[in-house]
């Protein structure tokens, strides 16, 4: 009963959510904000000097002069929607950030942050951070308080190239909602990819040496840092549950899973790729290189005597990619295209020795962004991966493709924004949308509010958690 109710109301929420989020935007109506013509009432402004301008330079302390530090303070909430869930999130997160500019053309950026979360069930406990290597894990001040480094590097100019030293994001591909190369950091997943990239996305340890190539510009990674995906903790709300990436086992049979088991050599195990950009006859162009462990483990299952034993290791993978866009007038047509090396997949057959399929895979976007409508932007990507193998069993299908919609309206001298992201998968009919506004009230303030709202089935990535609806809003104030 409760599958058949869901099949039935699953749509009607997403059409809801949908027509909402999209009427949202469409009501907001632009104001145009004419500059003040003097009247001549106003008393004349005083003009500032050259020599004012030094004297005040030369009376800053060596502190003024060199330090410029930040504070954002943020929280949100998650209210689930759903009859008998849990509500997801209360938030509160403080964010220091402290730019230091030393001699030369030399500066270093720390940032920090702090997260309460009063609810406490997108990571229930004290998780023990298996995936993340020493050196990049959080510290704990009870289950709900977490103090993390979020990035600590150094920026320096050595001759024509610069380099970055230290923990820092590296983002490859401009894709909206699902990734094709931006694999170089991996990503916390406890909440799916609702999560913003930029906050979803994990800091790594690592070399970023830029390098000019007569009219290009090459970049280099070494990144020895061991940190992969942080995966939901079991219980959490966003609990893995599809086929696709947790194995089934056949009813009555006890099941034993071992820890994770990440790589933990320095040098062997580091990863490493390079980058060429360049721009040829109005087209932005990138040529991608990554040799890395892909950042999910490969959970194995062995059948056996007392039962099925599961293992999770990392695999070794070539990632290979380019990237492209050019606008032709109030339209922007780009795409990425990564081909990867060995990678594996799941396969329900028990005649498969460990449950595993190795196979080659080629994954593109294609996206049109338009910005035809005064203050307003609509973006439509087509997102396909195919894998070269497909032996009977495979779980995934051979070719898997998505669609994406996102449409923005800006009003208020873009002070209030509305958007709607719809994301679909074709193959399993699901997905989720999310109809969103904010407003900043002045400068460093900001306020929203939305809906996230997930239809399908259990099967599917996005359809496992067809049961997590939810309303957010939050603020920001940052000095």
């Amino acid at each position: 009963m409760k599958d058949e109710e869901k099949k039935t109301w699953g749509p009607f929420r997403f059409i809801a959510a949908f027509c909402f989020g999209i009427m949202l935007c469409f009501s907001v109506q632009a104001q145009d904000t004419e500059p003040t013509e003097p009247t001549g009432d106003e008393p004349p402004q005083e003009e500032t000097t050259q020599e004012e301008t030094t004297s005040e330079e030369e009376t800053q302390t060596w502190w003024q002069k060199h330090v410029d530090p930040g504070l954002l303070i943020e929280s949100e909430a998650g209210i689930g929607l759903n009859k008998g869930r849990a509500d997801q999130k209360l938030e509160g997160i403080l964010w220091t950030q402290v730019d230091l500019k030393l001699a030369g053309r030399t500066d270093i950026r720390a940032i920090g942050r702090i997260r309460f979360d009063g609810f406490d069930n997108l990571e229930p406990g004290k998780p023990t951070q298996p995936e993340i290597s020493r050196a990049s894990r959080r510290a704990f001040a009870g289950k709900q308080v977490d103090l993390e480094l979020r990035e600590a590097f150094l920026t320096t100019s050595i001759g024509r190239t610069l380099l970055m030293l230290g923990k820092q994001q590296v983002v490859w591909g401009q894709a909206d909602g699902l990734k094709v190369l931006d694999f170089v950091n991996p990503q916390d997943f406890q909440e799916f990819i609702l999560d913003d990239f930029d906050d979803a996305r994990i800091p790594l340890w690592m070399v970023n040496w830029e390098v000019p190539v007569r009219k290009a510009n090459l970049q280099l990674l070494w990144v020895p840092d061991r940190t992969y995906h942080k995966l939901p903790v079991f219980g959490a709300a966003y609990d893995f549950q599809s086929p696709y990436i947790r194995p089934i086992p056949p009813p009555g049979i006890p099941v034993t899973i071992l820890p994770v088991q990440r790589p933990n050599r320095f040098f062997e195990d580091s990863d490493m790729g390079g980058r060429l950009s360049a721009f040829v006859k109005g087209w932005d162009l990138t040529f991608n290189y990554l040799y890395h462990y892909a950042d999910i483990p490969v959970v194995s299952r062995f059948i056996g005597g007392s039962g099925i034993t599961v293992t999770q290791t990392y695999a070794r993978t070539h990632l290979a990619g380019a990237t492209f866009s050019n606008a032709f007038g109030s339209l922007t047509v780009r795409g990425e295209l990564g081909y990867s090396k060995d990678r594996r997949f799941l396969t329900a057959s028990l005649a498969d020795a460990d449950g595993v399929v190795k196979t080659d895979e080629l994954a593109y976007v294609l996206g049109f962004d338009w910005f035809g409508i005064s203050d307003s932007f609509l973006s439509l990507q087509l997102f396909q991966s195919l894998s070269f193998d497909h032996p009977a069993g495979m779980v995934r299908d051979r070719t898997d493709t998505n669609i994406t919609v996102l449409f923005q309206r800006n009003a208020m001298n873009e002070k209030f924004k509305a958007e709607t992201l719809w994301v679909q998968n074709l193959n399993d009919r699901d997905g989720f949308v999310r109809p969103k506004v904010s407003y900043e009230v002045r400068t460093g303030l900001k306020v929203w509010g939305g809906f996230d709202v997930v239809y399908g089935t259990g099967k599917g990535l996005f359809g496992q958690y067809n049961r997590n609806d939810r309303f957010i809003a939050g603020w920001e104030w940052g000095i």
